[in-house]
């Protein structure tokens, strides 16, 4: 519609009033995986019992599929509707399950910034959730301050990348340092299973397709992007803060705190400079421990807790297609097989899959010297020749007695032996998944090509975790197995350690004004806090963290 046309008093109230009309969302529509193009139309009009003149448009919001009869899979629709008669049809399905309101997903902005404002905010950390809080915090007129220690994103792209053809770490910029946060180098998935009845999600999903990302992030039931994506995006999203008046400043580590009478006032970065807020994020992410030591040496409240720790696993993603679709492996819809698996041991551990890579590579995520992480990567495609997927079992602060602090030395220990079994030379330590099981050092590798960059050293993984870990990955494998045919597969391939599955601490918060327990104006968010796990859900915390700061601003200055 042109600028220039002015709507009549009548019409206003008229497109006014329609857009108060909800649509109706039909959940659960099934049908094969080979429809024709008019299939979802029709299923609507059959579900609705309604003539094609009455369907205005519909939208698909979501599409899975239901792969337990390999023979027979399907495709599971959730779909909105508008019709010239959504009131009415809404009444007449007042007690059908797979017809309801359709929720509103559009983001509507808690606050806006008062033109008196005279602080701005800090955000510390430039991952999804410092990201997203930074985005909305500009939205919202706050033009925020981000302070990230790594480097943006392409710049850290190179060292990334240096790191694993020539084994020079930068431990300032590599997987878990710099612009994108360690989601940047990972499979990219945006799903998440936490609650999020104000739709946040949506946010999210729109404000990464504005960036560059594909539509069908928007519907898919297992959204993803890949690296190569996410760093166009992340620099998009970049530039539209600092267009809002946001500023965002690299290679600035946050060194100390400004803590007076319990509430924050300011930080000190690593250069000396010093900048004052009394508004202040941490959205540090799982793996800055040396600022974690800060906020505990400066009071900041923190907990121990619990995370996981376990080995990542390489199969053919031919045999993990064939198994999972059987007769429909290489469908286009379905793409590369994932899976999501969990065993409970004997020994009362939890085995689980954790950041399931179809199609990808593992990869070398240590932060610190003479350290060895692994971690998965995929890009959009998901055409590399091998799935990977961490296979941990869960720990908690009873196996790590010291204090808040205590899981992060937990964590190195491993790490350092990890780096020495692999040869002291950031090689990993590897063995087939037939040799692991029968607790043998495996002498050659087997049909499974290792994904691992820098490279890799055969050796015998019992001695990488505590016995009780391999006790538990030991009977999971197996048991995997009867879900997976061919998870045990001899010549399948286990590479170590896995320990960044998340944070070991929790930055505790108010549930209500989401600030740290005793530091007023500090605003512990995402995963380095504990309060997310995944792209995802670090985003979403990353938007309740800019609405929280924003309310209690707002608040401030009218008194």
């Amino acid at each position: 519609m042109s600028e220039n046309i002015v709507l009549s008093p009548l019409l206003a109230i008229y497109l006014a009033f329609i857009q108060l009309i909800p649509m109706i969302r039909l959940s659960n529509i099934q049908l094969p995986l080979d429809h024709d193009a008019d299939a979802i139309e029709n299923a609507i009009l059959s579900l609705l019992n309604i003539s094609a003149e009455k369907l205005v448009r519909f939208t698909v919001f979501r599409r899975g599929y239901d792969a337990r009869k390999k023979t027979n899979i399907f495709l599971i629709y959730t779909i909105d509707v508008e019709t010239t008669c959504d009131q009415a049809l809404l009444s007449q399905f007042a007690d059908h399950q797979q017809v309801k309101v359709a929720p509103d997903l559009d983001y509507h902005p808690v606050a806006q910034a008062p033109a008196t404002l005279t602080e701005r905010p800090i955000v510390i950390g430039f991952g999804p959730c410092g990201l997203l809080a930074a985005l909305v915090l500009a939205q919202m007129g706050y033009k925020p301050i981000v302070l990230e220690r790594g480097k943006e994103v392409r710049e850290r792209t190179k060292d990334t990348f240096g790191f694993w053809r020539k084994k020079i770490l930068n431990t300032e910029s590599n997987v878990q340092f710099g612009e994108g946060g360690a989601g940047t180098f990972s499979d990219g998935k945006l799903y998440s299973q936490v609650k999020d009845p104000k739709q946040y999600s949506r946010k999210v999903l729109n404000e990464f397709v504005a960036a560059g990302a594909p539509d069908e992030i928007l519907y898919v039931s297992k959204p993803h992007i890949g690296t190569f994506k996410l760093v166009a995006m992340v620099e998009k999203m970049r530039a539209q803060i600092i267009e809002l008046g946001g500023e965002i400043r690299f290679s600035c580590r946050v060194d100390d705190l400004h803590i007076e009478n319990g509430q924050i006032t300011g930080v000190t970065l690593a250069d000396g400079e010093k900048l004052y807020s009394k508004h202040i994020a941490i959205a540090i992410g799982h793996s800055a421990r040396d600022t974690f030591e800060m906020l505990h040496n400066k009071g900041v409240y923190i907990e121990a807790k619990p995370f996981s720790v376990g080995f990542r696993i390489e199969h053919e993603q031919s045999a993990i297609d064939k198994a999972r679709f059987g007769p429909n492996a290489g469908n286009e819809i379905l793409g590369a097989a994932d899976y999501k698996l969990v065993h409970h041991c004997k020994n009362g551990r939890s085995v689980y899959s954790f950041c399931m890579c179809p199609g990808g590579t593992v990869v070398a995520a240590t932060s610190e010297e003479h350290r060895v992480v692994t971690n998965g990567m995929s890009q959009y495609s998901r055409n590399e020749r091998n799935a990977n997927s961490a296979i941990v079992v869960g720990i908690d602060p009873s196996d790590y007695p010291g204090g808040p602090l205590a899981g992060i030395e937990f964590q190195r220990k491993l790490e350092s032996l990890a780096y020495e079994l692999g040869g002291s030379n950031y090689d990993a330590p590897a063995q087939t998944v037939g040799a692991f099981l029968r607790d043998e050092t495996p002498e050659k590798l087997g049909t499974v090509e290792p994904s691992f960059k820098p490279g890799i050293k055969l050796t015998n993984l019992a001695d990488a975790l505590p016995d009780f870990c391999i006790e538990a990955i030991r009977e999971a494998i197996p048991a995997f197995n009867r879900k997976i045919k061919g998870f045990a597969f001899d010549d399948a391939l286990l590479t170590g350690v896995e320990t960044r599955t998340s944070a070991p601490i929790n930055i505790k918060r108010d549930n209500d004004s989401l600030e740290s327990i005793n530091t007023k104006g500090l605003y512990p968010a995402g995963e380095g806090a504990g309060y997310a796990g995944g792209i995802m859900s670090a985003a979403i915390d990353g938007i309740k963290i800019a609405e929280a700061m924003a309310l209690n601003i707002n608040s401030k200055a009218a008194h």
